[in-house]
């Protein structure tokens, strides 16, 4: 149902519970068109969002640089890639579905409810908890034979289940926390995300030079910087791990590390949701019960999305773990060269959309709030501005992926690494920065549209449309080219992964353009979270705090 013009507001039709809302008059909500600028407004939730995203790119971009200075091999990058690619491929339903935790929050925050959406949160962790129970840990006994199956080389098989193993041992903490930093983003609140990200991604480094190297230490060749700054820090660690008599532990450091910073990170903000003040003021201690019309709004909410964030990982696994080394071998070449390639020029990758994933993640708080004030118009502005400027930085990184595509990768090639296994892995890699350039933009539209969509609570059609897309362009026009045009190498799963992103974010646009999620709204009369089922026999804890 469309929008109808009303001198008093808007009529708006819940597709999902079959009611109509009357959008309250403009004049109402004065205050946020009276704030300084819309831009002002963004930046302020947007910059702490992005700073975090940005963060966890450096902690990859770090974590992968240290892995790369093991050993001459290459083999030590693609093992961790396979492996964390693994672990979040398992983990990935459940972080997809608790996501839209920000929209619930956010909506209520915008309805002037924002005690209810504690419970969301409350109820995400719960998901969260018994996804890894019934899911996580079985499948952590059968990593080894996943692999075994998949690769022939022995030496792969055992790095890449040991990584994968003990990441997944401790990914339950990073379910959580990402559930936690759902509820600090719908609230507007992204500093609390920032601190905690920044946290933990400097103990995962600090634990990375530590356990990876050990007593033997880490040395880095950059100039002044490195003499004047990074080598007497790991020079300083390396003395710790001496005393401590920690000897290197290579790709299994590397493990430990994440996970360890992972329990930082939700340790963090889980402090600050349970104190008295958060308590006192949106009733957080309180709402930890399950609550069966929370369950119920994220699981109908956040089944597309769960659904859409595991299929898309799946589709991306077979492109890096068998479509990009298939492609090698079709042209005759060690697949392992293709596969390290292709885990490098990702790291670029994520260095362009981290960011503007952070962006829209602001741009779905936003969305959700203005929803819940019942202004569409507001929200739209917000997703349009949100979308400019993730167009003008996505934009740039292509320019720099063309015109530094060689330097880039050379970047993580250890020294002394052969010249002529140097110069093939240059040539390689270059060739998909320039295909990872061609689908910026369109990056940047999908990343966009989709978390503003997010944010109104349109998932099944975004949800769908990136399922189709993904099977069709990553894996059977990848697959084809492979067999159909095999001088391509991996670079034809490349121009197939390609072709996917172009196209969804083609779709999401149109989907976006069109409308209807202004007709949408998760907030409704009769919609509670149980929050106080039990009264009588469990206290509200918060009574005595002040």
């Amino acid at each position: 149902m469309t929008e109808q013009g009303n001198p008093n507001g808007v009529e708006r039709h819940d597709a999902a519970v079959g009611t109509t809302v009357k959008a309250a008059p403009p004049r109402q909500h004065e205050s946020l068109e009276q704030s300084a600028s819309v831009l002002a407004e963004m930046l302020r939730i947007a910059i702490p969002s992005v700073a975090t995203m940005a963060s966890y790119t450096v902690m990859q971009f770090a974590d992968k640089l240290m892995v790369s200075r093991i050993g001459p091999e290459p083999i030590y990058v693609s093992a961790q890639s396979n492996g964390g690619i693994l672990a979040w491929t398992l983990a990935a339903f459940v972080l997809g579905m608790t996501g839209v935790v920000n929209s619930f929050v956010s909506q209520n925050l915008g309805a002037g409810k924002p005690e209810r959406g504690a419970a969301y949160a409350w109820n995400g962790l719960w998901v969260s908890i018994a996804y890894y129970a019934v899911f996580i840990v079985p499948a952590i006994f059968i990593v080894p034979k996943y692999f075994a199956a998949i690769h022939s080389d022995q030496t792969l098989i055992t790095l890449e289940s040991e990584y994968a193993v003990i990441i997944l041992i401790g990914i339950v903490a990073t379910m959580c926390s990402r559930t936690i930093h759902h509820y600090f983003y719908g609230l507007h609140r992204p500093w609390v995300v920032l601190i905690s990200a920044l946290s933990a991604n400097l103990v995962n480094i600090v634990l990375n030079v530590l356990l990876i190297f050990g007593d033997q230490g880490l040395s880095f060749q950059a100039g002044w910087f490195g003499d004047a700054i990074l080598n007497p820090v790991t020079g300083a660690i390396a003395s710790l791990a001496d005393s401590m008599g920690i000897a290197p532990m290579g790709l299994k450091g590397a493990a430990y590390a994440t996970i360890t910073g992972g329990f930082v990170e939700f340790i963090i903000p889980l402090a600050l949701f349970v104190s008295p003040r958060y308590a006192r003021k949106f009733g957080t201690l309180k709402a930890w019960r399950l609550s069966a019309e929370c369950l119920r709004g994220i699981w109908r909410v956040g089944l597309a999305p769960g659904l859409m964030f595991v299929n898309e990982i799946v589709c991306w696994m077979f492109l890096m773990v068998w479509l990009v080394p298939l492609g090698g071998e079709a042209v005759g070449d060690d697949p392992v060269l293709h596969s390290t390639t292709g885990w490098i020029a990702l790291q670029y990758m994520h260095l362009s959309f981290m960011p503007a994933v952070g962006l829209s993640i602001a741009a779905q708080a936003m969305v959700g709030k203005c929803m819940g004030m019942k202004r569409p118009d507001l929200a739209s502005d917000r997703a349009i501005l949100a979308l400019k400027i993730t167009l003008a930085y996505m934009g740039i990184c292509a320019l720099v992926f063309v015109i530094f595509r060689e330097p880039l990768i050379a970047v993580f090639i250890d020294e002394a690494t052969p010249p002529e296994q140097r110069a093939k892995l240059i040539a390689i890699g270059a060739q998909v920065m320039i295909a990872a350039a061609i689908f910026q933009l369109f990056d940047a539209l999908a990343i966009t549209t989709s978390a503003a969509l997010r944010g109104a609570g349109d998932t099944f059609w975004p949800g769908v449309i990136t399922i189709v897309l993904s099977w069709v362009c990553i894996v059977g026009v990848g697959l084809g080219l492979v067999y159909l045009a095999p001088g391509l190498g991996s670079l034809g799963p490349w121009i197939g992964a390609s072709l996917y992103i172009v196209l969804l974010g083609v779709a999401l646009g149109w989907r976006f353009a069109q409308g209807k999620w202004k007709t949408l709204s998760l907030v409704q009369p009769g919609q509670e979270p149980d929050l106080d089922p039990i009264d009588e026999v469990m206290p509200d804890p918060t009574v005595g705090l002040g």
